[in-house]
């Protein structure tokens, strides 16, 4: 997963950035909740954690305006504030989960693990994927390549569609089972492999370069300038 997080303890976030990246995580983070709402907007990230209490904009007006922009990348609000009035008031302001200071680790990595399982709140996709010749119709189920229609079964039009929703961007095997099977990780299995395999051959089928590039020992890419 990417995630921003947005923390102006320093030790505080040296802490979750280390941890995370550790775990396999694409980690960005800011001190500023003005810096951290600017790059929360391109829409890169898959999770947020943000403090309540920092310099520049608070964490509820952080999120308050990033939820009035359209934006619902999944956040956790991450906090010394512990009243349960407070924690109602993040919720209601957008926060997707709410952390107390201090916190373990392992309930952290979990909490962002469950958000980054939650498909429908993130932002809202777009119904139509096009990149190059390939055009991949979310509410008619199509594909096309070069006026070709391609006919998938589910799970292939499902990966293709994660594959193509996160152009350029590393996805490993573990967040392709979790996003298209909803499995845990288990190394033993070789459904994505069989999976992208059938959907090569049928996306490939006329010839052309095969827009799926894959990179030993990290993941797959969907290329987008193809």
């Amino acid at each position: 997963m990417r995630i921003l997080i947005v923390e102006d303890d320093v030790a505080t976030r040296q802490f979750i950035v280390k941890g995370l990246a550790a775990l396999g995580h694409q980690i960005s983070s800011s001190s500023d909740g003005r810096d951290g709402l600017f790059q929360a907007t391109d829409g890169r990230y898959d999770a947020l954690i943000v403090d309540r209490l920092l310099p520049g904009l608070d964490g509820l007006s952080l999120l308050r305006m990033l939820r009035a922009a359209g934006n619902r990348t999944p956040v956790l609000m991450l906090t010394a504030v512990a009243g349960i009035a407070d924690r109602v008031e993040g919720l209601e302001s957008g926060a997707d989960d709410y952390l107390v200071k201090p916190f373990a680790f392992s309930e952290l990595a979990a909490r962002v693990h469950a958000l980054g399982r939650r498909p429908a709140l993130q932002a809202e996709p777009q119904q139509r994927l096009i990149i190059g010749d390939v055009e991949l119709d979310l509410a008619r189920r199509s594909v096309q390549r070069a006026g070709r229609r391609i006919l998938l079964q589910p799970r292939e039009f499902a990966l293709l569609a994660e594959l193509m929703r996160n152009a350029d961007r590393v996805m490993t095997r573990t967040m392709l089972l979790e996003r298209v099977w909803d499995f845990d990780f288990d190394p033993r299995t070789n459904i994505v492999e069989t999976h992208l395999s059938r959907l090569r051959a049928k996306l490939n089928a006329g010839g052309e370069p095969d827009p799926i590039e894959t990179l030993r020992g990290a993941g797959y890419r969907y290329r987008g300038d193809e």
